[in-house]
């Protein structure tokens, strides 16, 4: 069985498993929420270390929860040369202050005032000399982590949603959580069987994309060397099949829904009602109480350690 595949439900009997749909999809937007929200990197890191063993619940594999470090890694990197190109760090605490700025002001590369104390952003590593703009600063490593960490928690609380979630019961979600809209006239059914559709179809483009590269490699394309020209190629080689047999396969999809006599404006009843279990309660504990911690680090409601407070970077 493929676990590592994006966006496909996997028939486990685990505790995640059983919980109510309309929880699990209301807490991964939570956590998307509590993940960018947050501006200390150790709340991050406690945040993500709780995700993962949750997502280890879930799959039953922790081979499959490393590997997703990969994407996330990539863009890691990336940022990492973007901030080390754009913040300016000072020579640390030794050197002249030419200025700091007051409470309340807007940050600078140099400085930040958080909770206090002021949080000097200190060069690292300057290959050019520490006036030249190519820097590795404090702030360039936890703003580097601190992107990194959360686009890693989006990705696990994602997948933790779909691979623990049948896709008529998530479609069924949807539709409940949509239901308010209806009292404007807003077609929730159709906006929800979009929805459904689209993640419904992710992991099987996923799938035709793989068979598709093995065909094409197997009559002589490259897809890993070459020059930008012959990357080129191999990705058009790649995506026109892709394009040709997604629409193929909706075209189907399509002749499917209407010769069962699918009405987009059809008044519905529903087979399935989703009622909550001691599961969810616990589950809405552990939820509450990743966000009261969230929310005392935040506000600053109990002292937090100056080591913590260290690890502060809005993004």
């Amino acid at each position: 069985m493929n676990r590592n595949i994006i966006g496909k439900y996997v028939n486990l009997d685990t505790f995640v498993h059983k919980l109510d749909p309309r929880l699990k999809f209301l807490t991964n937007i939570l956590f998307i929420i509590l993940f960018f929200i947050t501006d200390h990197l150790f709340t991050l890191c406690i945040l993500i270390a709780l995700i993962m063993i949750v997502y280890m619940i879930t799959t039953r594999s922790i081979k499959s929860c490393f590997k997703k470090l990969k994407t996330p890694l990539y863009i890691a990197l990336f940022l990492l040369i973007v901030n080390m190109l754009t913040i300016k760090g000072v020579v640390g605490a030794q050197g002249s202050l030419p200025y700091i700025p007051l409470p309340g002001e807007a940050n600078i590369d140099g400085y930040v005032f958080h909770r206090g104390q002021t949080i000097i952003n200190d060069i690292y590593w300057a290959p050019f000399g520490p006036n030249k703009i190519f820097q590795l600063t404090k702030f360039t490593v936890i703003r580097t982590i601190s992107i990194f960490v959360r686009i890693y928690g989006v990705i696990l609380t994602t997948t933790i949603l779909t691979v623990s979630t049948k896709p008529v019961l998530l479609t069924k979600a949807i539709n409940d959580i949509l239901y308010p809209l209806k009292l404007f006239r807003i077609p929730t059914e159709i906006i929800t069987m979009i929805i459904s559709i689209a993640l419904r179809f992710i992991p099987t483009l996923l799938e035709e994309a793989g068979r598709i590269m093995k065909a094409q490699s197997s009559r002589g394309v490259d897809f890993k060397n070459g020059g930008l020209k012959d990357k080129t190629k191999s990705f058009i080689v790649l995506i026109v099949p892709l394009f040709v047999s997604s629409f193929s396969k909706a075209n189907d999809l399509s002749d499917a829904m209407t010769s069962r006599g699918y009405e987009p404006y059809a008044k519905r009843s529903h087979y399935r009602q989703l009622k909550p279990n001691w599961r969810d309660m616990i589950a809405l504990l552990f939820i509450v109480g990743c966000t009261i911690m969230v929310i005392i680090c935040q506000l600053d409601i109990i002292h937090l350690p100056n080591w913590w407070l260290l690890t502060f970077q809005r993004v």
